[in-house]
């Protein structure tokens, strides 16, 4: 005989839902006796996305087996807001995150590192490979992919809701709290490497010769030694950094 719990998923948790179950109280039916994290997963949300599940208004772990009548709430990751007294699914959120993004993420990747996020990016590497570096360096992933976020062995990711680049970019921003962490122009966009100043006189010979005569500032990557300078184009990245801050601003006003 099928048994009945009563479920309720709370502020970003729906948007892995169907219409009829976002933000409202719904009936699960099931059979045995699976886990609470089994149950959510069946139910189409991904264990990462969430950090506090009350049961009967009780706060449960991922390991609680589901009961006939329970009365189930589930809430997201809370990284701007502290909730102590509870029983949190994974470690505190992560100060001073650093970030792994999946193959469809690229232009992303570009702008956290040309906002001085440490963030790996490989339009080559498979799931399994993000998994294990994710792991190994306390990353957290950053992914289009629902299927990802439901490995087990996976801990922090992050399932990134918009399409667009821009729209992305300040969706990771707000989530993880990060507008007042900017630190821009500190880190290679081509291979996530930190730069640091570098004579003109050093890499002369790598330079164009119109470069040479209006320009005399110079940084190097110190990974993949790419060379930079505030070309033309630097305004344009200042502009759109600029207004990246001052969205910030808005958002924590």
């Amino acid at each position: 005989m099928l048994k009945q719990a009563t479920f309720r998923f709370y502020e970003e948790l729906n948007d892995f839902l169907p219409s009829d179950k976002k933000k409202v109280e719904f009936v699960h039916p099931f059979s045995g006796n699976p886990s609470i994290k089994d149950s959510i997963e069946a139910i189409g949300v991904p264990h990462v996305e969430v950090d506090l599940i009350l049961v009967n208004g009780i706060s449960v772990d991922f390991k609680y087996i589901l009961q006939d009548k329970d009365m189930v709430s589930v809430y997201p990751v809370f990284e701007t807001l502290r909730i102590d007294n509870v029983t949190h699914l994974r470690p505190k959120p992560l100060r001073n995150p650093t970030f792994i993004l999946d193959v469809h993420l690229g232009k992303l990747a570009k702008y956290l590192r040309m906002l001085g996020f440490d963030t790996l990016y490989r339009n080559d590497n498979d799931d399994p490979e993000i998994i294990r570096i994710s792991l190994d360096e306390h990353r957290i992933i950053l992914t289009r992919d629902i299927g990802l976020l439901k490995v087990k062995t996976v801990n922090h990711a992050y399932f990134v809701r918009d399409q667009h680049p821009k729209g992305q970019l300040s969706e990771v921003l707000s989530h993880f709290d990060l507008y007042h962490d900017i630190s821009p122009f500190n880190r290679c966009i081509k291979c996530n490497g930190q730069l640091e100043p570098v004579d003109k006189e050093k890499i002369i010979h790598q330079l164009e010769p119109l470069t040479i005569k209006y320009f005399n500032e110079f940084y190097r990557c110190k990974n993949c030694l790419s060379i930079f300078w505030e070309g033309s184009h630097f305004e344009h990245m200042e502009a759109f950094i600029q207004t990246i801050q001052e969205q910030g601003n808005l958002t924590n006003k």
